[in-house]
């Protein structure tokens, strides 16, 4: 490992954002391999300062990486950077989960700060391996959250505004509502991926066995059947342009059962949304928004950082997948190379002309 790379871990912008890319733990394992590691204050992150510290990583201000981080280092994140009239040019290399390929709101002006900045995009979503998976990702933890949220809420459980927690509370909550005979009906959508596993684990933990539907469902899908379950929810992550599995003229079918319905992949205001049925995500303090009041009603969980409400427990799964490959990322191995091309593959599809 080159002692050049320069990795600088920033404070999350996002006040609901507890989640961390690199524990510390990780972090001591890199840094004794010769990576350098800053890593910002931060009053929300999950993991204290002291610890990386302890881990041999320097320390640096809030939200000081724009300024004090040197051109060479690497931006290490996971959710959006700080936007605005305001926001500037990105000089940097960034790391983080960016949602700018598939023509999501304010990703043209995204690139545009990259490209002003000659910064760079390492897009966590887009961090593969040679057949195409992705070797880091929240999945898992994003679909357990986001069907035991569809359960307590189905339940009337759910407590409002929401708050981190460790996952022994909350398989307490979801076991405390079972009871033998549930007519209670759940269908997870993308059930073999590691996000509907994730929301089927959560949902046998609740006591409901779920219908589970993949790739073989949803190539020909029942909407009646979909319709036919209480609750729904929805772990698919498409990079084209599929038919949608539910439209608003099906939230008005007489003979729609579903109340719930949970969209793990919040993938609203890109072409490739498969539920566009809701423009606009739920948050933690407002996590359920009534899609139909009128009977039977319709309710909608659709967070876009479910796992942040189980922080440690997903920071320790994400960075044990993760540190690897930061470990590798002077040698820019596959990994990195491709993640550096579709980038710049978006990048030169944003700047091409338009052929009349």
């Amino acid at each position: 490992m080159s002692d050049s790379t320069h990795l600088w871990m920033r404070h999350e912008a996002r006040p609901t954002e507890r989640r961390a890319p690199l524990t510390p733990h990780d972090a001591g394992r890199l840094v004794e391999a010769g990576v350098r590691i800053t890593v910002e204050e931060s009053d929300q992150r999950a993991f204290p300062l002291a610890d990386y510290a302890a881990a041999g990583c320097a320390t640096a201000p809030t939200a000081s990486w724009h300024a004090e981080a040197p051109a060479d280092a690497y931006v290490l994140g996971l959710k959006e950077l700080p936007a605005g009239p305001a926001a500037p040019a990105l000089r940097h290399r960034h790391i983080y989960f960016a949602h700018a390929y598939k023509g999501q709101s304010g990703a043209a002006e995204l690139l545009s700060r990259f490209t002003a900045g000659g910064g760079a995009l390492l897009d966590m979503e887009y961090l593969t391996d040679g057949a195409g998976r992705r070797v880091a990702a929240f999945g898992y933890w994003a679909g357990y959250i986001g069907a035991a949220l569809a359960v307590l809420h189905h339940r009337g459980t759910l407590t409002t505004p929401l708050r981190p927690t460790d996952r022994p509370a909350l398989d307490a909550l979801l076991a405390s509502g079972a009871t033998a005979g549930d007519p209670t009906t759940a269908l997870v959508v993308g059930a073999l991926g590691r996000s509907g596993r994730g929301a089927c684990d959560a949902l046998v933990r609740a006591g409901l066995e779920p219908t589970r539907w993949d790739l073989a469902e949803t190539r020909s899908l029942d909407r009646a059947a979909l319709l036919g379950h209480d609750l729904m929810v929805n772990t698919v992550l498409t990079t084209t342009p599929v038919p949608p599995f539910l439209t608003k003229s099906d939230l008005d079918d007489p003979a729609r059962r579903l109340s719930v319905l949970s969209d793990v992949t919040c993938d609203v205001t890109s072409d490739c949304n498969v539920l566009p049925v809701y423009d606009e995500t739920t948050t933690w303090t407002e996590p359920v928004r009534t899609l139909r009041a009128e009977a039977p009603r319709l309710d909608l969980i659709a967070i876009d950082n479910l796992p942040s409400l189980l922080p440690v427990e997903a920071s320790t799964a994400f960075s044990a997948e993760l540190a690897p490959h930061l470990m590798r990322l002077a040698e820019w191995d596959g990994v990195w190379a491709r993640a550096l091309h579709t980038y710049r593959t978006a990048v030169e599809a944003q700047e091409a002309p338009l052929v009349r």
